[in-house]
């Protein structure tokens, strides 16, 4: 199975056209099988994780945040806790850190589904929250 047929099998259109062909098959190479379920190995937090179609693109995400634009993983951060006053129950899906204060948020990354519509606000508000400077 490749996660082009994983990403069809889902209800929604996603599309790969911003990652290379090294992403993609670095995140193949990372797919199995157990029991008729799919699971990858997180490049982050290096365990297995469900390979459902936002945790595939956050994969590839990775893989090109490292082979790409080359920030170490020690940079990176997946599931990273946003605090709301005393609320921290929210999540960014990866993070990268300042490289001169490496507990600092530097760019945070929400993966989304293409239909979905309120990522922005979403997103402004965990880097109004974090200080961080870049947002995708």
């Amino acid at each position: 199975m490749t996660i082009n047929e994983l990403l069809n099998n889902s209800k929604d259109q996603f599309s790969l056209d911003i990652f290379s062909l090294k992403n993609i098959a670095a995140v193949e190479a990372a797919l199995v099988e157990r029991n008729g379920r799919y699971y990858l190995k997180c490049c982050a937090r290096t365990k297995e994780v469900l390979a459902k179609p936002e945790e595939i693109i956050r994969q590839l995400w990775l893989q090109r945040l490292q082979n790409e634009f080359k920030y170490p993983s020690s940079r990176l951060a997946v599931e990273y806790p946003i605090t709301f006053g005393r609320d921290s129950s929210k999540r960014a899906d990866i993070v990268v850190f300042d490289p001169d204060r490496p507990t600092v948020p530097y760019i945070i990354i929400e993966v989304k589904q293409p239909t979905e519509k309120g990522g922005k606000d979403q997103l402004k508000s965990y880097c109004h929250a974090t200080g961080a400077p870049l947002a995708l």
